[in-house]
């Protein structure tokens, strides 16, 4: 067996809390965006967020 299909993502593996994967599941439903594409964009938003903090 290959160790990755995959050319251009990464594998990785994580757990949520399970009220959020509720909401996220429903959220692929309604806007049906695949679950991959809706985590690159949170985590590109929270990486952006780290990045450059706002002074608050």
């Amino acid at each position: 067996m290959k160790t990755s299909d995959l050319k251009t993502r990464d594998r990785f593996s994580s757990t949520l809390d399970k009220g959020i994967n509720e909401k996220f599941q429903q959220l692929t439903e309604k806007t049906r965006i695949n679950k991959s594409k809706l985590l690159d964009e949170a985590i590109r938003d929270l990486v952006k967020k780290y990045e450059n903090p706002t002074k608050e």
